[in-house]
Formats: C-alpha cells, structure tokens, sequence
C-alpha cells in the first residue's frame, strides 16, 4: 500500500525526490504521511482537495482487499 501511495505522488509532483510515504499504526488503522516538498503541496491536493480524495479513495480501495482500515495525510 505504501507503494501505491508513493507512486501516485511522484507521478503528481515537480520534485518526486523529496517524497516520503511513512506508515503509522493507530488504533487498527494504518495512517500514511505523505510528504512532499512545500511548493508541490497544491498539486498533491488539487482543486478543492479533488486529488487528494481520489488518492485517499485508491488506498482504501486497495486496502478492502486485505480487510484492512487505511487513511493518508498530506504533510
């Protein structure tokens, strides 16, 4: 999942070298922090937090599979 999350974001971005996905359990869910540089902060988003919803809607599609709870922040 971690890799998905990562993937999207270089794909999305000008500096795909400043990404960093991190996984953090809470309370049998796995958040993802998604970090990217400041001036790529908009494009990770996207109009109205559109991007950032389809994003967040992939991860948890792919998580159902698994029977597991995901999430992503952008950082």
């Amino acid at each position: 999942m971690k890799e998905i999350v990562e993937i999207i974001a270089r794909s999305l971005v000008d500096h795909p070298e400043s990404v960093v996905v991190e996984a953090k359990e809470e309370d049998r869910m796995t958040v993802f922090e998604l970090h990217v540089a400041q001036e790529d902060m908009g494009k990770v988003i996207g109009k109205q937090g559109r991007i950032a919803k389809a994003l967040r809607t992939v991860v948890k599609a792919a998580a159902t599979r698994g029977n597991k709870r995901v999430t992503v922040e952008i950082i």
